[in-house]
């Protein structure tokens, strides 16, 4: 008698598991969206305008009324890209801080539930507008003084240039990161122009070897001019630091109403 093994039937091969896409929006899409969003309010589309417009609008009355001749437009330039990221703070606290003042803040989040998601966003947001709004008002600053300024170096001029473009950039972030901290458009603007043209000023005429240490309008003209360089990066990018850190903290604290 023969007897017959049976050989055992392989198991059916498993299934491959289904690819899981995201179905949130990237970041470059989030990014779009932000400025979308500061720029389609009637405070952002002024705040954007005079933001291009006050350099080369001041420099021209400056030029016409000078009766002494400009020795280099480095300075003009880097006074004018300061003026310009002064108005840039703004801009920035209207993005983050503007948010919870219109109860924005709910669908935001409902969109985006990560929080430090949402402000690197605005953050990068704010950069890219600041740059492109600083380039653009630095060219028609530079502009009128070819036009309205003769025998003035243009030495140096490149190197002011791109330091006002970066001020645009690291002024905006700053007013972020104070939005996001204060959650309040009043408060943070207020403290911030307080803090700089006030305070800042104030220390200045009694310890200037302090306030040369933190003043970001200080830090702005000398890069402009390549003058303390290590020092004025190291300003400014506290600047850029300190209130994006706060900002971020505080609002992962703060419960979204």
């Amino acid at each position: 008698m023969t007897t017959t093994i049976a050989r055992p039937t392989p198991a059916p091969a498993a299934a491959p598991r289904p690819t899981v896409r995201r179905t949130g929006p990237s970041l470059p899409t989030l990014v779009g969206i932000e400025m979308r969003k500061s720029l389609s309010t009637r405070s952002g589309k002024a705040m954007a305008v005079a933001a291009v417009l006050l350099g080369p609008a001041a420099t021209a009355v400056v030029a016409g009324a000078s009766t002494e001749p400009l020795a280099t437009v480095t300075g003009p330039i880097a006074v004018m890209g300061l003026l310009t990221g002064y108005l840039l703070i703004a801009l920035g606290v209207l993005s983050t801080a503007g948010e919870w003042a219109h109860r924005t803040v709910q669908t935001t989040y409902l969109l985006v539930p990560h929080r430090g998601r949402v402000l690197a966003t605005k953050t990068v947001a704010v950069a890219l507008m600041g740059a492109v709004l600083g380039a653009v008002s630095t060219a028609l600053t530079s502009g009128v003084l070819a036009v309205m300024v003769d025998g003035a170096s243009w030495d140096g001029a490149g190197r002011a240039m791109v330091v006002a473009v970066v001020a645009g950039a690291a002024f905006a972030v700053v007013g972020a990161g104070t939005g996001a901290a204060f959650a309040n458009t009043p408060a943070a603007l207020t403290s911030l122009y307080l803090v700089l043209l006030g305070v800042i000023p104030l220390v200045s005429g009694f310890k200037p070897e302090i306030a040369e240490k933190v003043d970001p309008a200080g830090a702005v003209l000398n890069l402009g001019q390549g003058e303390q360089t290590t020092q004025s990066v190291l300003i400014l990018v506290g600047w850029v630091v300190v209130p994006a850190v706060a900002g971020w903290v505080l609002t992962h604290r703060r419960a979204a109403q």
